[in-house]
């Protein structure tokens, strides 16, 4: 059973990035990967897939950006790239085709099993990630036979999906961008629209996201906030497009999906309450900006929603592909240490767990915004 002194599993970007701060402090260790170096971005991520962020804020321990388009974002390829070569440049001690199987507590450490062998070590890094497995809701086991059901994960491009409407679930960043693909397409499309987070990819002549980081928005630490749970369950942003710019092209608001019954989907009424809470917030992160700013700035025209559905029965041939942009949940059923909620979450304090010597990296709002 080989020793080391820390276990770092996962070889995405966090998992890499640890294994290189380790390295500079001279900490033997070796990287665990079920797959290969940056597997799910070679494995979930749909063709015209961009980074939300913009390349200039590519940046990991020892690496940034130096390429020739610092505005532009990268594709899920590029980004693919990117890992490849700073893993090779740090000389990270990848085992790539190891799935670990269990961790569990061993005297003043942990064992870690995984299907190539067994590792004992004093530390484990979770670095797993949080977007591993899609979380679809149990209403998904309701849509009536013949219609087509993915994930973004397994979604590709529009000419995978049959021919026909799509209802696409879900008004996050990837339920935005597939709405506006698959109606670019030429399919007809309906989103259904729960809680999420307003935001216009520029302000003031930037892209936002660099009025956040510049009025530090980005450095709030998880320890100056309200209410912690929700600030790391918000919605990821929108940061694609925009509403209006999707329903003057066509596509079709309805509310939350509230169930499936006879074969009918059911849609929450609150959906004018929902935009106008999104509008609210919106406002209120522009003020915080033009505050550091010393002047106001433009604002925005409020959602207008003029109608929307409160049903819509699967049945009638108007809708051949549902795709569930309902966000993603992490893989920890190896995980034999007692640090997860009822709901199977980590407990941690800023990535430190209960339990001596396990540590998490890659979760929402770990330490910062």
């Amino acid at each position: 059973m080989p020793d080391t002194t820390t276990v770092i599993i996962g070889a995405g970007h966090c998992g890499l990035a640890m294994s290189h701060c380790l390295a500079a402090r001279s900490v033997d260790h070796v990287v665990l990967e079920r797959g290969e170096v940056a597997h799910s971005w070679r494995t979930q991520r749909w063709d015209s897939l961009r980074l939300l962020t913009p390349n200039w804020m590519t940046r990991l321990p020892g690496y940034a950006y130096r390429g020739a388009d610092p505005d532009g974002y990268l594709s899920a390829r590029q980004v693919t790239a990117m890992l490849e070569d700073y893993a090779d440049a740090s000389a990270a001690p990848v085992l790539t085709g190891t799935t670990v199987t269990s961790v569990q507590k061993a005297g003043g450490g942990y064992v870690v099993r995984t299907d190539g062998g067994t590792w004992r070590a004093p530390t484990v890094v979770l670095a797993c990630g949080a977007a591993t497995l899609p979380a679809v809701p149990p209403s998904a086991r309701l849509v009536p036979a013949g219609i087509a059901s993915v994930t973004p994960a397994a979604y590709r491009n529009p000419g995978q999906l049959p021919q026909g409407g799509v209802l696409v679930i879900g008004a996050s960043a990837s339920g935005i961008q597939l709405a506006d693909e698959l109606h670019r397409s030429g399919r007809p499309v309906t989103l259904a629209v729960g809680e999420h987070v307003r935001m216009p990819r520029t302000y003031r002549g930037r892209d936002i996201l660099w009025w956040l980081d510049a009025s530090g928005v980005l450095d709030q630490r998880y320890d100056e906030v309200d209410d912690l749970v929700r600030a790391r369950n918000v919605p990821s942003m929108q940061l694609v497009g925009s509403r209006g710019a999707l329903t003057s092209a066509g596509v079709r608001l309805a509310g939350r999906l509230a169930g499936i019954a006879g074969g009918v989907a059911q849609f929450s009424g609150s959906l004018p309450n929902v935009c106008a809470l999104a509008d609210l917030k919106l406002g209120r992160l522009l003020d915080t900006i033009d505050a550091w700013a010393g002047s106001a700035g433009e604002r925005f025209a409020p959602t207008i929603v003029r109608t929307a559905p409160l049903g819509l029965d699967l049945r009638s041939g108007e809708i051949s592909t549902i795709v569930w942009a309902t966000g993603y949940r992490p893989d920890l059923s190896w995980l034999d240490v007692p640090v997860t909620d009822r709901r199977g979450r980590v407990v941690h304090d800023g990535g430190v767990t209960a339990c001596p010597g396990l540590y998490l990296i890659g979760l929402p709002f770990l330490r910062r915004r």
